[in-house]
């Protein structure tokens, strides 16, 4: 399982969990031309059916209805999207047909619905047996459409009966350059691409190392003109894809030149990095810890290791390493800056025209009352987000490491169509503390500090070595 697909099936799973006592939005906003409800999940999906024109039209309408934007967004750019995807379909199939054309829309919603349903039958009578593939196909393009990386249609997410818990899916490694990235914020990735961690599986048996540079991949180069390419996305496949990719790899230290073909695969993860949150105690006063996402209960496990860790002792600070942090719940983000400052907006909820809900630090959550440091990176998004720039406006810590992935667009609300799929998207956008947009932007460090394939080599960590000076200091 890649990094962004665990990434949106977590966030699925807490969508899910919250589901029931979330507010619906008003039903005006939230029933279809046809009058089927946009409806939020009552617990768990039950078992998928086949996805139909009628689940697209399921979509297209509470997107229109309930989406962040929806009331001003033009219908046709969906409509576009999803024959776009037909028609490649189609094509990648060998079965193009000459009535395949893209009916004229007027901008009219309701009207122009009928007219891309009416063509859209008419060619799928023809291909009965690409009739699954071709709504799925439609109905992924019009949800990616939206160009929000908390838009998604959460399609055959079941766990596989080998996928036991404990198990990781891929190739065995991290690069600095990881799936949550590759899925939000390509623009963002910087070359070299190399190896930060070697987790198992095939890359452990071909004897990857962290630092090595990756400078092909299946024949491709990671990066062109310092623009990432999409090759990197086949270092993150999906369960159960089992096609290898071959890896043309540098070994700096040696100057070793070699190729490597990985065979994705299951293999166990680390015990240790199962857990959500890790502390150890650093230099004997600073308190260490490291939260791998904001799930529930997660901002309490900090605060009660920060607790254990200063007993009997007296800290000078608080290292809080969220590098890789994929995100989660913004009341659990909330509430760990609420460990930090009283009295402050951690952040806006904001509707299309402007109008925005102030999340407040909770003033019940006992203050730690020392300095504190966050380490962040590129793979620090969403709830991370909101936390990391929370802290840095208000000035309750410094930042080191380098910008976050820039993937806050807002929280996510879940919807359960026909098919019993769910169908999750932003009623509102995130805006920080000073109503700054952070979404494709991220938030900047206070000390940039970048991880190099030759500090990734000898296992160095400049980030966390300065977090500790500047505690020091």
């Amino acid at each position: 399982m890649t990094a962004a697909r665990a990434a949106a099936a977590a966030g699925l799973a807490l969508l899910l969990a919250t589901a029931c006592t979330a507010p619906a939005p008003p039903r005006s906003q939230a029933s279809t031309a046809a009058g089927t409800a946009c409806a939020r999940p009552q617990g768990p999906p039950a078992a998928e059916k086949p996805t139909t024109i009628d689940v697209v039209e399921q979509a297209y309408f509470c997107i229109l209805g309930a989406y962040y934007s929806g009331a001003t967004l033009d219908a046709r750019s969906l409509l576009t999207a999803g024959f776009v995807a037909l028609t490649r379909e189609l094509n990648r199939n060998g079965r193009d047909l000459p009535d395949a054309t893209m009916p004229a829309l007027t901008g009219d919603r309701e009207a122009d619905w009928t007219a891309f349903e009416a063509v859209y039958r008419k060619i799928t009578d023809q291909v009965p047996d690409l009739r699954d593939r071709l709504a799925d196909v439609t109905l992924q393009a019009v949800v990616a459409a939206l160009g929000d990386n908390h838009a998604r249609w959460a399609h055959d997410v079941q766990r596989h009966p080998d996928l036991h818990d404990g198990d990781a899916y891929g190739l065995g490694f991290q690069a600095n350059v990881n799936g949550l990235q590759m899925d939000a914020n390509p623009g963002a990735a910087l070359p070299p691409l190399f190896v930060t961690a070697v987790q198992g599986g095939a890359a452990r048996a071909a004897g990857l190392r962290p630092g090595d540079l990756i400078e092909g991949i299946d024949g491709s180069a990671p990066f062109v003109d310092g623009q990432a390419t999409p090759a990197i996305a086949g270092l993150y496949p999906e369960y159960p894809e089992a096609r290898p990719v071959k890896l043309r790899l540098l070994r700096q230290s040696t100057g070793r030149r070699w190729t490597a073909t990985l065979q994705p695969g299951l293999f166990p993860r680390d015990p240790a990095g199962l857990r959500v949150v890790r502390s150890k105690l650093v230099d004997d006063d600073i308190a260490y810890v490291q939260m791998a996402q904001f799930s529930p209960d997660s901002a309490n496990r900090v605060l009660r290791a920060i607790t254990r860790l200063r007993t009997g002792r007296t800290l000078s600070g608080v290292v809080l390493d969220l590098r890789g942090n994929g995100g989660g719940s913004p009341v659990e983000a909330a509430r760990l800056v609420s460990a930090f400052v009283h009295g402050k907006p951690t952040a806006y909820q904001c509707a299309v025209d402007g109008r925005c809900q102030t999340m407040w630090t909770d003033d019940t959550v006992e203050l730690v009352g020392l300095p504190l440091v966050v380490l962040t990176d590129r793979g620090c998004a969403s709830a991370c987000e909101h936390f990391s720039s929370a802290i840095k406006d208000l000035r309750a810590g410094l930042l080191v490491g380098t910008r976050t992935a820039g993937a806050v667009s807002g929280p996510a609300s879940p919807y359960l169509l026909g098919d019993n799929t769910v169908l999750s998207f932003p009623t509102r956008h995130h805006r920080g503390p000073h109503r700054e947009v952070i979404d494709r932007i991220g938030v900047p460090p206070d000390h940039h500090i970048p991880l190099t394939p030759k500090d990734a080599a000898a296992g160095r960590d400049l980030a966390l070595a300065k977090a500790l000076t500047l505690l020091r200091t």
